[in-house]
């Protein structure tokens, strides 16, 4: 394989999240450094111009119990990154979330003198906090995004930088909901109750059939309607499930913004669609289900009084979340009904997902990151 010219950065993701802030960071670094950058990532990263060289969709988990099944996939990645990386021998590295991947491949880098920064790192306060000690052996500077992970990291001797979530950019709504209504053929005046189950296979296994048979029972009396937002690919397969249960939803794909800006309330599997409701202002019941051994596992190793990031930010619930045994047909319809049924509980929500915003910090999250990562070069 022939080696481009010039400064080269290794960039490396291993999660859909990942992929989407790693292709805007590959964008901005190639701005202001016009390095090639290389590595592990998905189609965005791939449209914005970064060589891959193995794909986030072989080594992407959900769980503990299920990373055994990948165990091969993660490992060839890690040598073929290893070993392109001890040939080219890049200026710098960045990795991007996925730390039982990454902190192992910052050890191999750092042994070929490669230094390593890191991006949206591993969650030490909601689990396995001795990664620390790992992340400050074998990683230059991390850069964060969530205001109390700053104070975290640097008690803990790890040079940090709080940059901002990169989401604060980019969550806007393109339509309104008199717009939304009318594309979707939907009545702008009934409530609209927006449904985020997750896009992994595993997350909609475990959590679409007691979304369903919520809306199901929702649907008796209080009337809403439901606007299924579906990953990009799944949209035809969850209109079956849909018309299997017996729910009229309207399933949409590529406008998941529009829909959480027209809703009153949504249902959200925990993770990143979280914050992008928070940042729209949106009342939400938050519910997450893993397997049981997965979620046998983790009661020994999360140390963390809430779930739902929202919550987190805010240092307290704000909104209810639903997790494993707690997350049935009948509280979720419980906690949709309450919402829906009280405009106070709305606003006072509304009110609380404001102050996250603002915890989120300003905009430019993505060029304050490409910045110090230039100034390291």
């Amino acid at each position: 394989m022939k080696t481009p010219e010039g400064p080269q950065i290794l960039i490396s993701a291993g999660e859909a999240s990942g992929d989407m802030y790693a292709a805007r960071l590959a964008e901005a670094l190639h701005r202001k450094t016009g390095a090639h950058l290389y590595g592990l990532g998905g189609p965005r990263m791939r449209e914005a111009g970064v060589e891959l060289l193995a794909n986030a969709s072989d080594v992407a988990v959900v769980g503990i119990s299920e990373v055994l099944q990948r165990v091969p996939a993660v490992w060839q990645t890690l040598r073929r990154l290893t070993r392109e990386s001890a040939r080219r021998k890049p200026a710098l590295a960045i990795v991007l979330d996925s730390p039982g991947m990454h902190l192992r491949l910052a050890r191999k880098l750092r042994h070929h003198g490669i230094r390593v920064v890191y991006f949206i790192g591993p969650q030490i306060w909601a689990w396995r906090p001795r990664r620390v000690n790992l992340v400050r052996r074998r990683v230059e500077r991390i850069l964060v995004i969530f205001p109390f992970e700053e104070k975290i990291y640097r008690d803990a001797g790890v040079p940090v930088d709080f940059v901002g979530h990169p989401l604060v950019d980019s969550v806007h709504a393109s339509l309104s909901r008199a717009e939304f209504c009318a594309r979707h053929s939907l009545d702008a005046g009934r409530p609209i109750v927006a449904v985020l189950p997750g896009s992994r296979p595993a997350e909609l296994g475990h959590n679409l059939p007691a979304i369903l048979e919520a809306c199901r029972k929702l649907a008796k009396d209080v009337s809403p309607q439901f606007v299924l937002a579906a990953a990009p690919g799944l949209a035809t397969d969850l209109r079956r499930a849909c018309d299997a249960s017996g729910v009229a939803m309207c399933v949409v794909e590529g406008a998941t913004y529009d829909a959480l800006a027209a809703a009153e309330c949504a249902i959200i599997s925990s993770g990143t669609a979280t914050v992008e409701a928070a940042l729209l202002g949106v009342p939400m019941v938050v519910v997450y289900r893993v397997s049981r051994s997965t979620a046998m596992i983790a009661r020994w190793l999360v140390r963390t009084q809430f779930f739902a990031m929202v919550n987190l930010i805010a240092g307290r619930k704000i909104v209810p979340e639903l997790i494993q045994d707690e997350f049935s047909a009948a509280a979720v319809e419980a906690e949709t009904r309450r919402i829906l049924g009280s405009p106070g509980i709305r606003e006072q929500m509304k009110r609380d997902l404001a102050e996250v915003r603002t915890k989120l910090g300003p905009g430019g999250a993505i060029e304050r990151a490409a910045g110090i990562i230039a100034r390291m070069l």
